[in-house]
């Protein structure tokens, strides 16, 4: 079987084609979605680029002949006061169904795709929330989001590195007790921090895949971007230009994730929950 798999979120639009079993092709939009938000309400600029960027998706998945196509929303659609109104506009306009997934479930997905089969624990930092979910014995031990991300604190405190560190040093509190275990991240995060960190000119998977990215190397990341301008962080090698404005965020979000946890490191996985998704929907 041939799908694809569409990720609406809240910095990207995502496209993953899977043939038997396998990711042959992602592709990547930077829509912003969560960019502007008024009252909780998504602004029309952003969703008109989000709604256009998943129809040529739609296009591509079927130009490329998948037997069935899926379309899945995150945080900025969720926690949007108009999020159902925009869910259905992008159905009425292409004719598939988005499934809205709860935080919880966002989770989830994150687990089923970056540790199908493995124990471990799953860090997945978004543009409108950050989920970490847990797995032991092929079961979910924990699930948990909360409703920040690399967009939504940019919207909030801008540039200001100190003001995001304050708030997501209170925030990650919520987590609680997580089970000790091997920790993996996703998300554009975390495969840009590696791709800075090993200096790549043009991006690798095979390099990117399985990187581990040590607590040292996260804090010094996360303070380094912090004190460059956007305009400096944009010719920092391993780093799309669409990112620099938010990767000062995600990475600290990273560092606090770390230190909360007292994890000595994070293996990067570009199995994310497009596969996480496609996993989960597929079992039902």
């Amino acid at each position: 079987m041939k799908y694809g798999v569409i990720d609406i979120g809240s910095n990207s639009v995502r496209l993953m084609i899977s043939e038997n079993g396998k990711s042959v092709k992602k592709i990547i939009s930077t829509t912003r979605l969560a960019e502007g938000k008024k009252d909780g309400f998504l602004s029309e600029k952003p969703s008109l680029r989000t709604l256009k960027a998943v129809l040529e998706f739609v296009s591509t998945a079927k130009a490329e002949d998948v037997d069935k196509i899926f379309i899945f929303a995150t945080a900025a659609v969720r926690n949007a006061v108009n999020g159902k109104d925009f869910a259905l506009s992008v159905e009425n306009a292409c004719g598939i169904k988005v499934d809205v997934v709860s935080g919880e479930t966002e989770a989830i997905l994150a687990c089923k795709g970056a540790v199908l089969g493995k124990n471990g624990a799953v860090l997945d930092i978004g543009g409108g929330s950050t989920e970490i979910a847990a797995v032991k014995n092929g079961r979910c031990v924990y699930t948990k989001s909360l409703p920040f991300g690399a967009v939504v604190l940019t919207d909030k405190f801008g540039q200001d590195a100190l003001a995001i560190r304050e708030y997501v040093k209170e925030q990650v509190k919520e987590y609680g007790e997580i089970p000790q275990s091997d920790f993996y991240c996703i998300g554009g995060t975390c495969t840009s921090l590696a791709a800075i960190s090993q200096k790549l000119a043009v991006y690798d998977v095979k390099k990117v895949d399985g990187y581990r990215l040590t607590a040292a190397k996260i804090s010094r990341l996360a303070n380094e971007l912090a004190v460059l301008s956007v305009e400096e962080r944009q010719r920092v090698s391993g780093l799309q230009k669409e990112r620099a404005d938010i990767i000062h965020a995600g990475a600290i979000i990273l560092d606090e994730v770390a230190k909360f946890l007292g994890a000595e490191y994070f293996t990067v996985s570009e199995s994310d929950n497009l596969e996480g998704y496609l996993n989960y929907i597929t079992e039902r």
